[in-house]
């Protein structure tokens, strides 16, 4: 069955999600008004919170094209949301056509949505699931035939461990998935923090428990230490905007300004 809208019964559209509320701030159609209305709530109180998007999604561009330099033609991007403009297959394909991509995300609109705009394409595909089950996401990402645990793969956990709770020990989850790959593997890893926030940031973060995934800001050394024993490349665990960026000349003086860092790192 489907609402009027066309989406699927089972989607809750009068609850806000956070998936289609970061659609809704990439400039995506893939929301509905209770998502735009949360959205415009939390923008009133950091109104750096859009840059802070798309900050993200143009960090994972760059760090895509920089794992296809290094050899790497398999992601599992968990936590993917909703597909839009420049997203990792298209990224990696366009540099190694033969790159394969496993979207995984928690939320049915997400997933439904992925699907729909993939249609075909043989060397990608989607899986509903959640990061709380590691195991469970690598055995179906192999059963697609997308991912071959005997090679160098990239594990993608672009915005989406600040949903995870202490309690749910994303540590434990995070090493779990890092014991599945071989040397010349990648993690790339981009998390919201409460290093050099203003009070309205903590403001904005318990507006987000009124969606299904709250978030949960931590410190730049928490967030280090979900790397584990791999190794960052450089240059480190760095706020976003100055991780490699495209013009190094045009280097922005207030990086903490988007409130997240990102980095990768090696087996």
């Amino acid at each position: 069955m489907e609402h009027s809208g066309g989406q699927p019964a089972e989607v809750d559209i009068t609850r806000p999600s956070a998936a289609r509320v970061y659609d809704y701030f990439l400039g995506g159609a893939h929301n509905f008004e209770v998502d735009r209305q949360l959205a415009e709530q939390i923008a009133g109180l950091t109104p750096n919170l859009a840059e802070t998007m798309r900050a993200n999604r143009s960090f994972l561009r760059r760090a895509v094209r920089f794992l296809v330099d290094q050899g790497i033609d398999q992601f599992l991007d968990i936590g993917s949301g909703i597909p839009t403009v420049g997203n990792v297959h298209e990224v990696a394909q366009a540099a190694q056509p033969r790159a394969r991509v496993v979207y995984v995300d928690v939320d049915p609109v997400a997933v439904a949505q992925s699907r729909a705009i993939l249609g075909d394409d043989e060397r990608t595909g989607v899986l509903q699931a959640d990061l709380r089950e590691p195991d469970e996401i690598v055995a179906q990402a192999v059963k697609l035939g997308l991912v071959d645990l005997d090679r160098p793969l990239a594990i993608l956990l672009a915005g989406v461990l600040h949903f995870i709770p202490d309690t749910d020990d994303p540590a434990g989850i995070v090493a779990r998935l890092r014991s599945l790959q071989v040397p010349g593997g990648f993690l790339l890893i981009s998390h919201a923090t409460q290093d050099g926030q203003p009070p309205e940031v903590l403001a904005a973060q318990r507006l987000s428990s009124r969606t299904d995934t709250t978030i949960n800001l931590r410190t730049h050394a928490e967030i280090a230490g979900f790397f584990g024993d791999l190794t960052l490349v450089e240059p480190g665990l760095v706020y976003l905007s100055r991780w490699r960026p495209e013009d190094p000349a045009g280097e922005d003086e207030h990086p903490e300004r988007v409130g997240a860092y990102g980095g990768v790192a090696r087996r």
